[in-house]
């Protein structure tokens, strides 16, 4: 009986040890939980404010973006507004002369002094287009070239070396910066 006496008082002990394990586990595992419910809401926590952050950085971006194509599109039409502006003024010189021809041909009665005059008005005229980068192409006498040129017609010619060559010129062809503004209307011998 001794022996069952020992037997069950192990057997009690060890219940209680286990039941002592089972709370031990029980309050771990509600520990942990909470402690995984904690981690949980602060990993959330860290996601929404990331989130939060992303988002006003989306924001002040697309802001900032709106206002470089807004400032964009205002200084292209400002540009465009006042694109000729520089070459008008520079004219302007040009267009104060012609006046001033203008009053002197009603009342000069020398030809050549009127000449003189209306030579020095095409001369700054003509200045101002190449400090402009517009110059005038040579094409008389050259060889007929329908990158640069416009034949208007052709003619006879009974030099031979003349065939192909441009004979006359109708209106001249300009460069502006090595770019063809304007082809050169000719007339070509064959």
């Amino acid at each position: 009986m001794e022996a069952e006496d020992l037997t069950n008082a192990q057997d009690t002990t060890t219940n209680q040890d286990l039941n002592g394990n089972k709370d031990n586990l029980e309050t771990n595992a509600l520990d942990s939980n909470q402690k995984s419910t904690n981690n949980s809401s602060d990993i959330y926590s860290k996601y929404i404010a990331e989130n939060t952050e992303l988002k006003e950085k989306y924001l002040r971006l697309m802001a900032e973006f709106e206002n470089f194509k807004k400032r964009t599109s205002r200084e292209r039409l400002e540009l465009i507004t006042t694109a000729g502006k520089d070459i008008i003024v520079s004219f302007l010189d040009v267009v104060d002369d012609c006046d001033r021809a203008e009053k002197i041909l009603d009342t000069e009665t020398d030809l050549e002094k009127q000449k003189a005059g209306i030579r020095l008005i095409f001369n700054k005229f003509r200045i101002i287009l190449q400090n402009k980068g517009v110059i005038a192409m040579e094409s008389l006498g050259t060889n007929f070239d329908t990158e640069k040129h416009e034949a208007i017609t052709e003619i006879e010619v009974n030099d031979e070396t003349q065939k192909g060559k441009i004979v006359d010129v109708i209106s001249k062809g300009y460069l502006m910066n090595t770019k063809i503004i304007r082809f050169a209307k000719v007339i070509v011998g064959k």
